[in-house]
């Protein structure tokens, strides 16, 4: 389970989400991969948000696609590493996330 969290963070929280709350419960690890990997979920979330506010805002909205494709890269390239870490049973810190879930 806290593999499928990490490599599920590209797509937002909602995934990383679900596996943590199947997989809290079966070991103390799960528990804190799942969280960690919620939270950068959460973060991606964020930016997704926000780069869909800015592709309102007249010229400057353009660069909303290359925003989201940034996020999108970068979070795949994280929960990649996220997901090789799990499974060899290392914990991964996320170089930047919003710690909400604790």
């Amino acid at each position: 389970m806290p593999a499928l969290a990490h490599i599920t963070t590209p797509l937002g929280f909602l995934l990383p989400l679900i596996f943590w709350l199947v997989g809290k419960d079966q070991s103390s690890f799960a528990d804190s991969e799942g969280k960690t990997a919620l939270n950068f979920g959460i973060t991606v979330t964020i930016g997704y948000v926000i780069s869909a506010i800015i592709g309102f805002i007249p010229i400057i909205g353009l660069l909303s696609l290359l925003i989201n494709l940034a996020i999108f890269v970068v979070a795949l390239i994280f929960g990649i590493q996220g997901f090789q870490a799990a499974q060899q049973g290392r914990s991964y810190r996320y170089p930047f996330t919003l710690d909400l879930v604790k």
